[in-house]
């Protein structure tokens, strides 16, 4: 699913290759698979990548995801902080993908959100937000720390949210 391709690249480290992609992002977002809302969203976030200069970008990225515990992107910081419990939920993250024909990349532990958004591109729609429900709890509390940092990135975990929240308004 496309959304969730376009999520995993717009929440990882921004890099020349996002800024150069902004045209082809932008092409993406019309699939129907995406709502209006969300189409908003990840708009606004893209006009804002495509007025700031890399630099400036990366900095930001650093001083939100990396200096402050209580927005990191991994996942399970938010569950076990660096608890040794921490560790096999790890390993059993890394052995789903492999189990499921992925290799996690190099360097990156497997509950990172834009690792864990690339995985679940791959799924069905069902099963992507049948996983992302299993994250739900951390990725609304992730949300509004970032909000209350006023970043830029609070909305688009709010559109990760929304997907986790979908399959629970369903049943």
């Amino acid at each position: 699913m496309i959304l969730y391709k376009v999520l995993s690249h717009l929440l990882d480290y921004p890099n020349q290759g996002l800024k150069e992609g902004i045209a082809e992002i932008r092409e993406a977002l019309s699939e129907p698979e995406i709502s209006g809302e969300e189409r908003q969203v990840i708009n606004e976030f893209i006009d804002h990548l495509a007025q700031t200069e890399l630099p400036e970008l990366e900095k930001a990225y650093v001083k939100t995801f990396d200096m402050i515990p209580e927005h990191s992107l991994h996942l399970t910081h938010h569950l076990f902080g660096d608890d040794r419990e921490r560790g096999p939920a790890l390993v059993d993250l890394g052995e789903h993908y492999k189990g499921m024909g992925l290799e996690p990349r190099k360097g990156e532990l497997p509950d990172y959100l834009p690792l864990i958004l690339e995985y679940v591109s791959t799924l069905d729609d069902i099963a992507a937000r049948v996983f992302l429900s299993d994250a739900l709890k951390v990725i609304i509390v992730i949300a509004a720390n970032l909000e209350q940092s006023q970043s830029p990135y609070a909305p688009l975990l709010r559109v990760v949210e929304g997907r986790g929240q979908l399959l629970r308004e369903a049943s």
